[in-house]
């Protein structure tokens, strides 16, 4: 059975927002995490939130992780050393919004955390694609 990112096509877990996101099934049936047609479009979300935090100055993993996954509700340092250890990027190196890899690299971390499986890097390649197309439209 698909774990719970799966089923929603959202492997970061993203909870709802009032606002939605491009692709994201809208209210959609889950009550706490969003929904996406795809998991493209799932992976392009995600990703928009990582460059939003890095653009905030939420720019390292340790960073990143601590507000994606605050400690109140997870074990945030396991989740950041894993993170650290998938993408061989140091927990306090800083990352800039141009390091596309270093994005791709924790998108896929997150996922593969979030969901316990080994994700589709083409996917998130693909969902990379839809955050760029959006930009130049």
């Amino acid at each position: 059975m698909p774990t719970l990112g799966y089923r929603n096509n959202n492997p970061g877990n993203l909870v709802k927002g009032s606002k939605p996101f491009l692709g994201e099934v809208f209210p959609g049936t889950d009550k706490r995490f969003r929904q996406f047609q795809t998991m493209d479009y799932g992976y392009r979300a995600a990703m928009k939130v990582l460059v939003n935090f890095i653009s905030s100055g939420y720019n390292t993993i340790e960073k990143i992780i601590t507000r994606w996954a605050p400690p109140v509700e997870n074990n945030t340092k396991a989740y950041i050393n894993s993170v650290a250890i998938q993408t061989g990027i140091q927990p306090n190196f800083v990352i800039t919004i141009d390091q596309a890899d270093y994005i791709k690299k924790i998108m896929a971390a997150i996922s593969r955390h979030e969901n316990g499986i080994e994700p589709d890097f083409r996917l998130i390649l693909k969902g990379w694609e839809l955050l760029e197309q959006k930009k130049k439209s």
